[in-house]
């Protein structure tokens, strides 16, 4: 038997899977699949995800483009935002450049220029127009309906060409008496 020579020439035997061939390419195609699951799931995390959204800077045209004490729906669709032009007792004319989004529930308000204020059309909230008898700055004070407080005024100024310029990311509140900063307002 040492001498004996192990004959391979029966080519037409029949090859078949022994349990142990099969449960060992099961365990090897378990393993390389969890490892190739946890090298994306690495590679995902080295690329974290970031929302882009768009530039909060805007340019509204000229102040001549508004009339005195009037509101421009202009800018609703793409920016929510207002922009009006404000003419004080002593003549002066500010730019305004107030959010449309409401206080309450962040509906879009709608301008009502007979009834002199702005509407949300969600849950009824109502705030005030110009106050043309006492000369106020009381635009887009809440006084009706369930919005806990004012509108939100944006940062406005004019560049040196003569253009309204509107920064939506810088809010101003009322309630914390920030309408008075220099910055929510344009002098024209």
């Amino acid at each position: 038997m040492a001498g004996q020579v192990r004959d391979d020439s029966d080519k037409t035997k029949d090859w078949t899977w022994s349990r142990r061939d099969f449960l060992s390419l099961g365990g090897w195609a378990s393993t390389l699949g969890a490892l190739g699951i946890l090298t994306l799931g690495f590679l995902r995390f080295m690329y974290p995800r970031v929302l882009f959204e768009p530039t909060t800077l805007f340019k509204a045209g000229r102040p001549d483009d508004y009339g005195p004490n009037t509101v421009s729906e202009k800018y609703i669709p793409s920016n929510r935002t207002w922009i009006i032009r404000e003419l004080d007792p002593s003549g002066a004319t500010h730019m305004i450049a107030l959010s449309a989004i409401c206080t309450h529930l962040g509906c879009t308000p709608r301008w009502f220029a007979n009834d002199n204020k702005f509407k949300c059309p969600c849950h009824g909230s109502g705030f005030r127009g110009f106050d043309f008898e006492r000369n106020r700055d009381i635009i887009a004070i809440n006084f009706e309906g369930p919005a806990p407080r004012p509108l939100e005024r944006f940062k406005v100024w004019i560049d040196a060409a003569g253009e309204i310029n509107v920064d939506a990311g810088v809010k101003f509140l009322w309630e914390k008496g920030e309408w008075t900063n220099p910055d929510s307002k344009a002098k024209v």
